[in-house]
């Protein structure tokens, strides 16, 4: 879509004109629902925050001053309506003050992690890895697990990420650090079971 076309589609959104409106559903809902899912761990409660992300969209869409893309904008929504959710279910809080230390790329290089190279591939891509891994985001603190969704599994940049949760880009490299860093090191663990498993038949 062209620049000018951009501009059309917004101006017919910010008209309320229901066509464009049904169009910006149908291009962005699966990766606003796919956030939402990844962040809750529920699909019922992934529907209700898409749902609500619409429709605070669609009332707010005539003061969107376009600062930020309207993807970007729509994660902001769905983030922060997920994140409600989360508090709503008195889930503890855990702040990013209490996560890890930081440490540079070359310090968190230092850690031992197994080799994965001796367990088949049909075991790295089984299901039970996956889930293994969707439990592991889960028990991210949101802090980290927001960072860590939105940039590393919907594929935003640092700058969207940013603008999405409304921190600076340093802040988002520093929470999807940490929040690589404890996945790496809860699969290390993970896989290093399933190494020893693989070695003792």
């Amino acid at each position: 879509m062209s620049n000018n076309e951009k501009s059309e589609f917004l101006t017919a959104l910010q008209s309320g004109d229901r066509q464009a409106f049904a169009k910006l559903v149908e291009e962005t809902s699966t990766q606003i629902y796919r956030t939402a899912r990844q962040i809750l761990g529920d699909e019922q409660d992934a529907e209700d925050v898409l749902q609500e992300t619409y429709m605070k969209a669609f009332k707010a869409l005539p003061t969107f001053e376009g600062r930020s893309s309207i993807s970007t904008w729509l994660h902001r929504i769905a983030v922060n309506e997920a994140l409600m959710m989360i508090r709503k279910r008195k889930t503890p809080m855990v702040s990013v003050d209490d996560t890890l230390p930081f440490e540079s790329d070359e310090e968190s290089s230092g850690i031992e992690i197994v080799d994965f190279c001796c367990l088949p591939e049909k075991e790295l891509l089984s299901s039970e890895s996956r889930k293994f891994m969707d439990q592991a985001i889960q028990r991210l603190p949101e802090t980290l697990k927001t960072v860590f969704v939105l940039r590393d599994l919907e594929g935003l940049s640092i700058q969207e990420t940013a603008e999405a949760l409304q921190i600076t880009e340093n802040n988002v490299k520093t929470r999807l650090l940490r929040a690589r860093l404890r996945l790496r090191q809860e699969l290390a663990v993970y896989y290093a079971e399933k190494v020893e498993k693989e070695k003792s038949k």
